[in-house]
């Protein structure tokens, strides 16, 4: 087999360079043709879960006409007879009679001289390469034993086009789930639009531009609901590290607890139900960037903890030993005052140091009118692909009553009225004025009798001896911040406070009553 050293050579290296076992098989055949008399070449895949058996590729040699994809589905006991003479590794040759295996595993009948080897790899048949001679002509020992020698490249060329195969079926099922996922978010790409980005949220993404390339902390500041982890999103997506995961973390929702175990991992064994190693949020953001939302609930004794992560870039698991290294951008977000946690003694003064190098502040929708339009448009079109609805738009008319209003909850809150407003029109418009409860208030007003049980965003004046004119919102929010005051004796948290009976945030609260000019303490019983 000398002289064939070098034909073998050439056949390894197409079975190299060629994912695609069509174009493998094209080339191969070709130079098969120069050492054995063959008309054509078929390459045959067993698949033995399906019991069936496939033509994969075929090459015609000096002839025009292809072979068909031909499928043959087994009998369990012909199943049994085609993996029994894989098994074996028995090549099988055929002149005039065609023998009970060779019909199995052909593609088509055919009179001319065959000659059939099994398709092995890791142990476990998957194949069959067979060799069909030109009319008149008939395979000799030589040829059967180099049909032999080329199981070896052929093996690994049909392997190949298997994991191909498998890696295109995964990645069709990934992108197929990429889309579920994105019509279940009403968006049409991953990465989030930032609406604002040259209006009301000018100034921060030009702080977002200024930080993102390097690897200091970050600490994003804002009431709820105004997109500060898209911010966080967006200056990993900017960075060096977007390669990296991006992982947040919303250390309110961790009980307490649980706080070390979560962010910085523990060992087997180190605590009861601890049957193997964890890695902790630091761990697995390694490279990346992880998100520390809600930074201003973490426990001081976290805090201890967290500080030297920063200062050193080491973790220690909880029952370890040695620390552990990790290379993270921390991105830490809260809407709370921090400066005022730091002097009642509820926020370490070093680690408030360490996270306010880059401070950003996020601005409130009621400050961001301009972006309003856009924002509608955005989460109309956002609602009409969750819903499957037909794409609707705001009017002028609409517009103007998502201005006026002070969106307490911000843009977490607007997506939540586009989304109403999207379900009640039905496809046909978007009801903003049903969604807002403007429909109702208007009802009162033609209705005086129904007057005490309208909306509170419309109290009518009669409160101050002006019966026939209407508060502004300030005016009615500011009434029945006082009203709910009053009810709690200037109790503004806990289950009997104003926020729980208003359903609001008592962070939130307590904002809009500095900015209402509203004074819990007048409200106290003396």
């Amino acid at each position: 087999m000398q002289r064939f050293s070098q034909f073998l050579l050439d056949v390894w290296r197409e079975a190299c360079r060629h994912i695609e076992i069509e174009e493998f098989l094209a080339n191969v055949a070709a130079l098969l043709s120069k050492h054995m008399p063959t008309e054509r070449v078929v390459i045959r895949r067993l698949n033995p879960e399906q019991n069936e058996i496939v033509t994969v590729a075929a090459a015609p040699i000096g002839s025009k006409d292809h072979i068909s994809e031909d499928r043959r589905v087994y009998e369990a006991s012909e199943l049994k007879q085609v993996v029994r003479w894989s098994q074996s590794h028995r090549m099988l040759a055929r002149g005039k009679r065609l023998s009970g295996v060779l019909g199995l595993i052909l593609p088509d009948a055919t009179e001319d001289d065959l000659l059939a080897a099994p398709l092995t790899h890791g142990g476990s048949t998957f194949g069959a390469i067979l060799c069909v001679a030109k009319a008149g002509r008939t395979f000799d020992a030589d040829h059967r034993e180099l049909l032999d020698r080329l199981r070896e490249p052929f093996s690994m060329a049909l392997e190949n086009d298997r994991r191909v195969h498998e890696i295109a079926s995964l990645r069709e099922a990934a992108e197929a789930d990429r889309g579920s996922l994105l019509r279940r978010l009403g968006r049409t790409e991953l990465v989030e639009e930032i609406i604002g980005e040259e209006t009301g949220l000018r100034l921060v993404m030009e702080r977002v531009g200024l930080v993102a390339g390097s690897d200091v902390p970050v600490l994003i500041l804002g009431e709820t609901g105004t997109g500060k982890e898209v911010v966080a999103r967006t200056i990993h997506n900017r960075s060096d590290r977007q390669d990296g995961p991006f992982i947040r973390v919303n250390c309110g929702a961790i009980p307490h607890e649980l706080i070390d175990s979560q962010l910085f991992g523990h060992e087997r064994g180190s605590f009861t139900g601890a049957d193997q190693t964890r890695h902790g949020w630091f761990e697995r953001a390694d490279k990346g960037t992880l998100l520390l939302d809600e930074i201003g609930e973490l426990p001081l004794e976290a805090q201890v903890r967290f500080l030297r992560v920063l200062q050193d870039g080491f973790v220690e698991r909880v029952g370890g030993t040695h620390p552990v290294h990790v290379n993270v951008r921390i991105v830490a977000a809260t809407h709370r005052d921090l400066a005022q946690m730091v002097r009642e003694g509820r926020f370490r003064e070093d680690l408030w140091y360490r996270l306010a190098v880059f401070p950003i502040l996020m601005p409130p929708l009621r400050d961001r009118i301009e972006d309003i339009p856009d924002l509608a448009r955005h989460f109309a079109e956002r609602a009409a692909t969750r819903f499957g609805l037909t794409a609707t738009y705001p009017t002028a008319e609409d517009l103007e009553l998502l201005q006026i209003y002070t969106w307490p909850g911000n843009i977490r809150e607007f997506g939540a009225v586009i989304d109403r407003a999207a379900i009640l029109g039905n496809g046909h418009r978007l009801e903003v004025s049903k969604s807002l409860g403007f429909t109702e208030a208007r009802d009162a007003q033609d209705s005086p009798k129904t007057q005490s049980q309208s909306n509170p965003a419309v109290f009518r004046a009669s409160r101050t001896g002006e019966p026939d004119q209407l508060l502004t919102l300030e005016q009615v929010i500011k009434t029945h911040i006082e009203r709910a005051l009053i009810e709690t004796n200037g109790q503004v948290e806990g289950k009997l406070g104003a926020a729980a009976v208003l359903d609001i945030n008592p962070h939130t609260l307590r904002a809009r009553m500095r900015k209402l000019g509203i004074e819990w303490t007048r409200f106290r019983s003396k």
